[in-house]
């Protein structure tokens, strides 16, 4: 159970006049939501409105089937407007007391039928919000029983159709609350027996009112052996439709401030990774550096002495004295014949 707000604010003074908390379960828990360098995935909130139909409470049911473990799902309904200053109070502190970073509040009014606001917070106060409308929703249980359900812990593969995604600035927002909201624990590696389901994204104008329409898809990827290949172990996915499949119309956003969002993309300094100078990489991944050398005299430059080397300068050597001593005795014999001819010898 967590402590209760004025239990945290005298153990808050506790520990700023640099004593402990009195109860072990205390310090337990405020040892537990210390921030890490390296944080597990995000946990998220569900919960009901003033009013909830049925079908938005099996919405809500088949979110937590789809980010389960790390959500919390809470059956009782919750006088909440999220776009009202009171509203965002009470969700910072659910989210707060249920240590969850995201939310995810279902509401049916007659003004805004089947109604769902997603959202996430940032150092326990609102980030941003998206209200969106479902205009049609298919369950998990409307596929049968024959599709297996999701695996705990499993990464879903997103899959993001459209120009707007990059066209529209609110909806590279969304993109990034929809990535934030469905990927789960963040991991380095991956198995393959890991993907078991994809969630497709369609971004798309209406017609008529040319209002922001996405639309939800999930597959199960069933893995099997490549039957063109049978001795490859790569396996060949076969996607079955298994839900939950909805379509969202954007009816209000309320995105952070660029202040607010430029303090939570900040990382500590342990894990930013230090900039290598003279290094770069180019388009297929390879790592391209640049080396300052100072200006190099090849003839004194001293290489190594090996015994062929040796070898060969004694014969070069010996063939260079050789000649030499060719050229001297060749002089010696034309110097003899002209003093013969200029003197008067004769052979006998």
């Amino acid at each position: 159970m967590a402590p209760t707000q004025e239990q945290k604010r005298s153990n808050k003074a506790k520990v700023l006049a640099g004593g402990k908390p009195a109860k072990a379960r205390i310090q337990r828990y405020l040892k537990s939501i210390e921030p890490r360098l390296k944080e597990t995935g995000k946990k998220t909130l569900l919960l009901k409105g003033i009013k909830c139909s049925q079908a938005m409470g099996n919405l809500l049911k088949d979110m937590r089937a789809m980010q389960a473990p790390n959500v919390k799902h809470l059956t009782k309904k919750n006088a909440i407007v999220a776009f009202e200053t009171e509203g965002q109070q009470s969700l910072e502190f659910l989210t707060t007391k249920n240590d969850c970073a995201l939310f995810a509040l279902a509401s049916t009014n007659k003004k805004r039928p089947n109604n769902l606001v997603l959202g996430r917070t940032f150092d326990h106060q609102i980030l941003d919000m998206v209200e969106v409308g479902i205009l049609r929703f298919k369950s998990i249980h409307d596929y049968g029983g024959s599709i297996p359900k999701k695996r705990l812990g499993s990464k879903p593969l997103m899959l993001f159709l459209g120009d707007l995604w990059q066209q529209d600035s609110s909806c590279q927002k969304m993109q990034n609350l929809l990535i934030d909201f469905y990927r789960g624990d963040v991991i380095d590696k991956l198995m393959v027996a890991g993907l078991d389901h994809l969630i497709v994204f369609v971004a798309a104008q209406h017609p008529k009112t040319e209002q922001l329409i996405v639309h939800q898809h999930t597959y199960f990827c069933k893995l099997k052996k490549d039957p063109n290949n049978p001795a490859s172990k790569v396996p060949v996915p076969y996607l079955l439709p298994c839900g939950p499949d909805m379509t969202m119309a954007i009816r209000r956003t309320q995105f952070a401030s660029p202040d607010m969002w430029k303090e939570a993309l900040k990382q500590p300094q342990a894990l930013q990774k230090k900039k290598v100078k003279n290094h770069s990489t180019n388009i297929f991944g390879e790592t391209i550096g640049r080396l300052h050398v100072e200006k190099q005299d090849v003839d004194k430059m001293g290489g190594r002495k090996v015994k062929a080397l040796r070898r060969a300068e004694k014969a070069a050597k010996l063939e260079e004295m050789e000649a030499l001593e060719n050229e001297l005795e060749k002089e010696g014999n034309e110097l003899g014949q002209e003093f013969k001819q200029t003197f008067g010898f004769k052979q006998t």
